[in-house]
């Protein structure tokens, strides 16, 4: 054989595998992840408890399963456009984050299966017709219940007994605003504490009114919109001495001084049922939407401590993480 003809014959040797895995890739279905936030550590550790869920039910990336991955930057035109792309590319089943994400989405189209991973409240946001029975193309896992507002207050007066005003910091995007606002004030009245609620652009000009006074908190609750701001509600509590629970463990490892709330990781991996099922033929309009079932609190001493504030040994009993 010439050298010439060798050559050939070996480049085209490498090659068709490489075909091949191409064409194959193209004829596994599609699972479509679009992140509403822009990408960090947070999501990536989201991304691989989604593949660890699919990977128990014997969903294996370019084997059985091929991933189409969007990120939408944490705001509203990032997000619309991901949302665009990721329609285009006509995925079996698209997985999503964020109420800013299933709407963008949502807008797009009808008829491609959606499982969010992350919600607080599809029925309100117009999303599903109701909890037991979706009737559309979107179901999913939601991270927040309102009664998570009742203990997250007790646990403010509990870290700090002298807490007799709590500010609820909102999305003031969120069409829930008035129902969490209900709850948030008839928890705060069991706990004779005073509610205040705002959005974040008021957040500074309110702290700075309880003036360094020891009897002030503040709950954040949970959106794409408070993550995108999470620098400067954080710098703004610690500007102002307030002790705030916040939505997210990722506030806590980034100076906040707690977190309670559902474990997002474990929500996202249970997602992965949902994708099984729906790839296997059954319709999210068929699948009832499911609330978190584990729970974190998240305590960083060395933020309670610059507030000055001793932690009860009771709730450090019960945390699941101490950052010191």
């Amino acid at each position: 054989m010439r050298r010439r003809e060798f050559i050939a014959l070996a480049s085209s040797a490498v090659a068709w595998p490489r075909a091949l895995r191409a064409q194959q890739a193209s004829r596994l279905p599609r699972l479509g992840i679009l992140m509403a936030g822009a990408q960090d550590a947070d999501g990536s550790q989201r991304i691989a408890a989604l593949r660890d869920g699919l990977q128990k039910l014997g969903w294996v990336e370019d084997q059985n399963l091929a991933f189409v991955l969007r990120w939408g930057s944490g705001d509203t035109a990032g997000i619309r456009a991901a949302a665009a792309e990721m329609v285009g590319l006509k995925p079996d089943v698209i997985m999503v984050n964020g109420i800013r994400g299933v709407a963008a989405l949502l807008h797009e189209t009808r008829n491609i299966p959606i499982v969010f991973a992350g919600l607080s409240d599809p029925v309100q946001h117009g999303f599903v017709q109701s909890m037991a029975r979706p009737g559309g193309n979107v179901t999913g896992f939601t991270n927040y219940h309102p009664s998570l507002i009742g203990k997250q207050l007790e646990l403010l007066k509990q870290i700090s007994p002298s807490i007799h005003r709590v500010v609820l910091v909102d999305n003031p995007d969120d069409s829930a605003n008035a129902r969490y606002t209900r709850i948030f004030e008839s928890a705060a009245s069991a706990l004779n504490i005073k509610p205040v609620s705002v959005f974040p652009a008021d957040l500074e000009r309110t702290l700075a009114a309880f003036g360094h006074r020891t009897d002030g908190g503040m709950i954040v609750m949970p959106s794409a919109y408070v993550v995108v701001h999470q620098s400067e509600i954080i710098a703004a509590a610690a500007r102002h001495g307030v002790p705030a629970v916040y939505p997210f463990r990722r506030f806590a490892t980034a100076g906040g001084l707690m977190f309670y709330g559902a474990d997002i990781l474990d929500v996202t991996r249970h997602s992965a049922s949902y994708i099984d099922r729906i790839l296997k033929g059954e319709k999210p309009a068929d699948l009832p939407v499911q609330g978190p079932t584990k729970f974190q609190l998240v305590l960083n001493l060395k933020t309670a401590k610059s507030l000055g504030l001793m932690v009860p040994p009771t709730i450090l009993a019960v945390a699941d993480e101490v950052i010191e």
